[in-house]
């Protein structure tokens, strides 16, 4: 006799739609339609006018030949077309690659070539730099269309047609075809590509639709939150807060660049609840004018990034009524995928001590299967000790197709049925992950490892540093000791001896650097700190006494 459980009990189309974050989309238009959706400057767009956006965009595509599969690059700043962007072209069927805007002329060819884009959103901003790449390129061009922000006076157009023109060829009725496969690509995002050519990470429907409600969950999200555009659209997808917002049916206050005077007048006068950004964003944020923060009088959700924010960060924006929440991710991860959730004991501890137990990167996500630290040698779970370190690695929903014509490296991260991130990590005893280092990041001194995130963190709680590096430098006696680049205050005047004293105080003495050098850092256009940069101009230092 058959399992009763197995006979016609099939899926149909009654019992079962493959998840996309479009519906998130059709559901606000339909029952939100007159929600304000998108505020940038003068304009104001309601739920039901993006979503006809939206559809003119995905049927001026078809009409043009786009279809399932084929690439649709984005090289735009963080303004409503950007936004339109993330539901048009995944409705066509197609697949959106949302460019850094600060890459090189040569970084874009290489992604129009290795995407085979077939068309090209792009900003007058970046007119020099796409008239430079499109003649670079190997295969054939993509169709360019020229989004025209009023409030870029620069540029020239370099296109063969302007977006609301082209938006003029679409339908505002279009219906979508219903997606066959979850599993289908919607957008494929490039890594930092630090040494050799970037890679291209594909990212499915599924895993888009649950990290855009991932966000809401672990966030907590109130219907219809206010949220500020300070992180980059193009990262990770602005790490799936377009979608997020849709099935939020939030407001998207959308803003072409970071600027901290900017970003607390758009706070009051939208009265925004949440924003995401890295280190450096807060940092600003923390660093502005007194006269620019004053006024912040209702509650701002932030959620900050990055491999290590410094408890400095973290401590810093609750002086200003900011409630930060770390979160940990990679490209690889759709954004974040672990989440230091916040326990109610720690209410009652000191700020400093909130902050520090905050810092952590913390345990997986509600919507990410697992996530684990693992003995490099064994591949096996670490201690929770707090002190025994291994590799970071993910696995679930929330973890990427794989890389685009990339199998080997496809096969290499995903060794041992986990993705591997790089990332060398503790677990403490309560069970939450803190990072110690990139395992190309930690110092061996002497024999003794250093986590340069260690040092960092304490570079960064004097009070003239707004940002600090620690990269290893040869050393004739211990191989190598740490190196420390520091980014100060305006106007501020410390001596080197002042800093070593500041470090004795707090590390012990083989963690202290043994060299500061003072001046900016570069970063890459998501605010991380270019470290690779760092150990060419550490290779090349002079150690102080």
């Amino acid at each position: 006799m058959g399992n009763a459980y197995l006979s016609g009990l099939d899926r149909n189309r009654a019992n079962y739609a493959p998840l996309t974050p479009i519906s998130f989309l059709f559901r606000s238009a339909d029952v939100f339609p007159h929600k304000t959706s998108v505020v940038y400057n003068d304009l104001r767009q309601t739920w039901a006018e993006t979503a006809e956006r939206c559809r003119r965009m995905a049927s001026a595509l078809r009409k043009r030949g786009i279809g399932k599969n084929d690439t649709v690059s984005v090289m735009l700043p963080n303004i409503p077309a950007m936004f339109e962007a993330h539901f048009g072209v995944p409705m066509a069927g197609a697949v959106l690659n949302t460019l850094n805007t600060r890459l090189d002329a040569d970084a874009i060819a290489f992604m129009l070539d290795h995407g085979e884009s077939k068309v090209l959103l792009t900003d007058r901003e970046y007119s020099k730099i796409v008239a430079k790449a499109l003649p670079m390129m190997t295969g054939p061009k993509p169709l360019v269309i020229d989004v025209d922000d009023a409030s870029f006076t620069g540029g020239v157009f370099v296109g063969e047609i302007e977006y609301e023109a082209f938006l003029a060829e679409g339908d505002p009725s279009f219906e979508p075809e219903p997606l066959a496969d979850e599993w289908d690509a919607i957008s494929l995002n490039y890594t930092s590509g630090t040494t050799g050519n970037p890679k291209g990470v594909v990212y499915h429907h599924r895993g888009a639709y649950l990290n855009a409600i991932n966000n809401i969950v672990g966030w907590g999200m109130p219907p219809h939150s206010v949220y500020l555009w300070t992180l980059p659209m193009f990262h990770c997808n602005g790490w799936c807060f377009p979608w997020t917002m849709a099935a939020n049916a939030g407001v998207n206050v959308c803003l072409r660049r970071v600027d901290p005077k900017l970003i607390f007048a758009l706070m009051r006068e939208h009265q925004v609840t949440h924003y995401c950004g890295a280190p450096i964003v807060h940092g600003l944020l923390i660093n502005a004018d007194p006269a620019d923060q004053a006024g912040l009088d209702h509650k701002v959700e932030a959620l900050v990034a990055g491999a290590a924010p410094p408890a400095a960060i973290i401590e810093g924006m609750e002086k200003l009524g900011v409630a930060i929440t770390h979160v940990y991710g990679l490209t690889e991860t759709y954004g974040p995928a672990s989440v230091c959730a916040k326990q109610k004991e720690w209410e009652s501890e000191s700020l400093a001590k909130r902050a520090e137990l905050n810092a952590r990167q913390g345990v997986r996500s509600l919507l990410q299967e697992g996530i684990d630290v693992l003995d490099l040698t064994h591949f096996q779970p670490v201690p929770h000790d707090g002190q025994t370190m291994g590799e970071i690695v993910f696995r679930g929903n929330i973890v990427m197709k794989g890389y685009l014509k990339n199998e080997r490296a496809t096969q290499e991260s995903f060794a041992g049925g986990w993705y591997r991130t790089g990332d060398l990590a503790v677990i403490e005893p309560d069970g939450y992950i803190k990072i110690k280092d990139r395992s190309k990041d930690i110092i061996i001194s002497g024999g003794e490892n250093i986590s340069s995130i260690e040092v960092e963190d304490v570079l960064y709680r004097h009070k003239d540093v707004l940002a600090a590096a620690v990269v290893a430098t040869p050393d004739e006696k211990w191989g190598e000791v740490p190196c420390a680049f520091l980014e100060l205050r305006e106007g501020a005047t410390p001596t080197q001896e002042e800093f070593l004293e500041h470090c004795r105080a707090h590390l012990a003495r083989f963690k202290v650097p043994k060299i500061f050098i003072f001046g900016p850092l570069p970063k890459t256009s998501t605010g991380k700190i270019q470290k690779f940069i760092l150990r060419e101009k550490a290779r090349s230092a002079e150690a102080i006494g």
